[in-house]
C-alpha cells in the first residue's frame, strides 16, 4: 500500500525517453491545400499512444518529498493523500471528492492504459497478434467475381498509420467491419457474397426517364442494406477526404458554389462524363479502398457490400432466379454511391484542375459534369481535347452529345445556374412560377396543378427556395406573392 500511494501521488524525475515524446497533435491532412480537404464531420482517428486522459483525471501535482524511513506504511500513505488534498486547487470535480474516491479515478485511468503496440479499433485496443488472429478468419476469396484482382491487392495490408491520417476508422477485419456495422460476422457475409446469378436479391429494380429521352435504371437497396450502406457512408467513406473541384453531393458544396466559380468568365467548356456510376467497377472501388489503407479482406466486403450488378429476373423448374447483367458497379439508389463515385475519381479532378490551373482556368465538377471557365477562347478548343484525354486515361468515358462551349454573349448555364454576370436561376423559370402564382391569386393553386402532385404548395415553395439559392432578389416577391395565396 505504501509503494502504491508513493507512485500514485509522486510524479517521477524526467527521464529522456519521456522527454522526448512528442505532444499528441490533431490530424492535419498532408495533402496540398488547393487539392483535397476533409469532408465536413471527418474525426481523428486516436490511437494508444495518443491516449487522453478522461475529463475528470487529476493532473499530475509537483513532486512530493519522500515519507520519512521510520514512518510506517500507513502514515506514509495517509501523508501522502493528505499533502496531496491541501496543495491541489479544487477546480475539477474529481478533486473535490476526496481521497479516496480520488484514487478510484486514477486507478480506473491506469487500468485504461494499452499496449504500446495496440490500436485502438471500434473503441477497444486491439493488439498486434489479436489483429492477426481476427485476420486468420477473413476469406480469401468472396464469391465468383474475381477480375481485376492482383497478387498486390491480395497481399494488401492494413496501413493503420494512413488510416489515421486521414481520419478514417482503423479496421483490420471482417470482424471489425461486422462490429462497427452493428451485425454478426455471417450477416455480413450473406450481404458481401458475390454470385452472378441469385434467388435473393437485396434490391428493387425501376427505371425513370431521362430528360434528353431514355431511361436510367434505379437500383434502391431494401431496407436492411440500405441501413448498413447509410452507416458506411457516415462512419467510414463519408469521413474521406475529396478534391475540392468536387461539389456534388459534399456536405456545405452545392450547384449554387459550383456555379459561383465560373461568373463573368469569358468562356465555359462543359463536359459530361457517360455512364458515370456504372463505368465504377466493383473492382475500382475495392482498389480505392485498399489505396486508403484498408486491407484486403475489409476493403473487398465494403466494395461488395456498395456495389451491385443489373439484373434480369429468369425462371428454370419453378424456381425464380435474378441473373447479372454486366459487371458489378455502383448503382443510382444506392446512399453511398456518390460519395464512392467522389473518391474513385480524386485522380481525374486532381490532373483536371492541374490542366485547368496551367492554362488560367477553372475547373469544377458536379458528379458527371465537369465544367471549364476562363478569359482565353482561343485556348477552350485546345482545353478540350485534353482535357478528353485525360479522362480517357482515368477509365471514364466523354459523353459526346453533351459537350458544350459557351461565349459570354450568349447565356452561360452551369448546373442549372445562369453565371453571365452573376449566378441566378434561369429567367423562363422565374417568369413560369410568377404566371402560376397570378392565375392561383385568381383560381386558387389546385387549379394550377396541372401534374397532380401531391403537395403542389410544397412544391412551390421547394422550386422558390431554389430561385432563392441562386440570388435572393429574385425570390423576394415569389415568397411573398405565395404566402399571400395560402393566407387566404
Amino acid at each position: 500500500m505504501q509503494n502504491f500511494f508513493r507512485r500514485l501521488f509522486r510524479r517521477p524525475a524526467p527521464s529522456r525517453e519521456s522527454s522526448s515524446q512528442p505532444e499528441a497533435q490533431s490530424f492535419v491532412p498532408d495533402h496540398s491545400p488547393d487539392t483535397v480537404s476533409p469532408q465536413a464531420g471527418a474525426t481523428p482517428v486516436t490511437t494508444a499512444n495518443d491516449t487522453l486522459p478522461p475529463p475528470e483525471t487529476v493532473p499530475a501535482p509537483a513532486e512530493q518529498p519522500a515519507a520519512p524511513a521510520t514512518a510506517t506504511p500507513g502514515e506514509a500513505a495517509s501523508a501522502a493523500v493528505q499533502q496531496q488534498q491541501a496543495e491541489l486547487p479544487l477546480q475539477t470535480p474529481a478533486q473535490a471528492k476526496g481521497p479516496a474516491q480520488l484514487a478510484a479515478t486514477v486507478v480506473q485511468a491506469v487500468k485504461s492504459v494499452v499496449a504500446p503496440d495496440a490500436l485502438i479499433i471500434n473503441g477497444k485496443p486491439q493488439t498486434t497478434n489479436e489483429i492477426a488472429q481476427r485476420q486468420q478468419r477473413d476469406r480469401s476469396a468472396f464469391g465468383e467475381d474475381l477480375w481485376g484482382i492482383s497478387n498486390d491487392q491480395r497481399a494488401a495490408a492494413l496501413n493503420a498509420e494512413k488510416l489515421q491520417r486521414l481520419g478514417l476508422p482503423v479496421l483490420g477485419s471482417e470482424q471489425d467491419l461486422a462490429d462497427l456495422l452493428g451485425i454478426t460476422l455471417g450477416r455480413l457475409r450473406w450481404f458481401t457474397y458475390d454470385k452472378a446469378a441469385d434467388t435473393t436479391w437485396h434490391y428493387v429494380r425501376y427505371t425513370i426517364p431521362k430528360r434528353s429521352g431514355g431511361e436510367r435504371v434505379i437500383l434502391a437497396p431494401k431496407a436492411e442494406l440500405k441501413a448498413l450502406q447509410r452507416k458506411v457512408l457516415s462512419e467510414i467513406v463519408g469521413k474521406a477526404p475529396v478534391a475540392l473541384a468536387a461539389h456534388g453531393f459534399v456536405p456545405g458544396k452545392s450547384t449554387v458554389t459550383n456555379a459561383r466559380q465560373h461568373v463573368g468568365k469569358q468562356v465555359i467548356v462543359k463536359l459530361d462524363l457517360k455512364d458515370f456510376f456504372p463505368s465504377i467497377t466493383f473492382a475500382r472501388v475495392r482498389g480505392m479502398l485498399i489505396a486508403l489503407g484498408y486491407p484486403f479482406a475489409v476493403a473487398a466486403a465494403l466494395a461488395l457490400l456498395c456495389t451491385e450488378y443489373d439484373r434480369e429476373e429468369f425462371e428454370r423448374n419453378g424456381k425464380r432466379y435474378f441473373i447479372s447483367v454486366g459487371p458489378r458497379h455502383l448503382v443510382q439508389g444506392a446512399p453511398t454511391s456518390p460519395t464512392l463515385a467522389n473518391l474513385v475519381a480524386w485522380n481525374l479532378d486532381r490532373r483536371l484542375m492541374g490542366l485547368a490551373k496551367a492554362r488560367g482556368f477553372s475547373y469544377t465538377r458536379y458528379a458527371d459534369d465537369l465544367v471549364f471557365s476562363g478569359d482565353d477562347p482561343e485556348a477552350a478548343r485546345k482545353l478540350r481535347v485534353l482535357a478528353e484525354r485525360i479522362i480517357r486515361d482515368e477509365h471514364f468515358a466523354v459523353n459526346r452529345s453533351k459537350t458544350k462551349i459557351s461565349r459570354q454573349s450568349a447565356r452561360q448555364i452551369v448546373t442549372g445556374m445562369v453565371v453571365n454576370q452573376q449566378v441566378g436561376t434561369p429567367r423562363t423559370l422565374r417568369r413560369q412560377l410568377r404566371a402560376i402564382l397570378h392565375n392561383a391569386e385568381k383560381e386558387g393553386l389546385a387549379a394550377q396543378n396541372r401534374d397532380q402532385r401531391k403537395d403542389f404548395g410544397a412544391y412551390l415553395q421547394g422550386m422558390i427556395a431554389y430561385v432563392n439559392a441562386g440570388n435572393p432578389k429574385h425570390a423576394a416577391k415569389l415568397k411573398a406573392d405565395l404566402a399571400k395565396i395560402q393566407g387566404k
